[in-house]
């Protein structure tokens, strides 16, 4: 079964447009977790404009889910925050200070010497590793160059195409996750997927490991609440 991992950015975000601490993120995601979810996500950026340090060192104290932290290794705070809370998954992200959101994957060719080198100082450390990709079967050749154990599928352009057509949508996924497995790498995927298109691509990618959902679920949950939108996401991926 392919396992949900729920991103909490935006309720930090929520939190931090009135300061204080309503919602409570840690409480959320102790909440996320009672309610079934796998896997708890975050993303902290350098200006903690959503998720704070200080949050994700708590959060490894309080779950017994799996935690992933996203970000740019090019960081050297991200970098120490990862060795120093050791999460069961680390997710490099080629993104800039300031980007609103992640809008592409690594170019893991031209990059092959830093990937390299920071996968392995992650993994020496036990941490598994999961690098940002697009469905590039080249991009995908270069990440099993670099020792990841994973890579997460940049789902925005699926996402994009689904309700035109979705036999286009999934067509260059299901090239980038067959060479993918043959070459001994496991997936993720992540970034845009909703209760509307969740269900088809897992049906459509073989061997699919984890999705990482956040802005959609917390929209959802506005409306079903966050116990019913879990169950609905993972419903979705059976």
């Amino acid at each position: 079964m392919t396992r949900l991992s729920v991103n909490i950015n935006k309720v930090a975000t929520l939190r931090n447009a009135r300061g204080g601490d309503v919602p409570n993120v840690i409480q959320v995601a102790k909440d996320l977790e009672s309610f079934g979810a796998e896997g708890i996500t975050v993303h902290p950026r350098p200006d903690e404009r959503h998720i704070r340090y200080d949050d994700v060192l708590e959060l490894k104290q309080c779950l017994t889910v799996e935690l992933n932290i996203e970000g740019n290794p090019r960081e050297k705070k991200f970098v120490d925050l990862v060795l120093q809370v050791k999460p069961h998954q680390v997710t490099l992200v080629p993104d800039s200070n300031t980007q609103l959101t992640s809008d592409h994957g690594w170019d893991t060719i031209a990059n092959h010497d830093y990937l390299s080198e920071m996968i392995a100082i992650f993994k020496k450390a036990g941490i598994r590793t999961s690098i940002f990709v697009d469905p590039d079967v080249k991009m995908i050749e270069g990440a099993a160059k670099v020792g990841t154990d994973r890579i997460e599928l940049y789902t925005e352009s699926y996402a994009a195409v689904f309700p035109l057509d979705e036999d286009s949508a999934i067509l260059p996924y299901l090239g980038a996750a067959e060479r993918a497995v043959d070459l001994g790498l496991s997936l993720n995927a992540g970034h845009d997927l909703s209760l509307s298109n969740l269900n088809f691509f897992k049906s459509s990618i073989n061997g699919l490991k984890e999705v990482s959902i956040g802005h959609a679920f917390i929209a959802d949950a506005l409306y079903f609440g966050l116990e019913e939108t879990t169950k609905k996401y993972l419903k979705e991926l059976k």
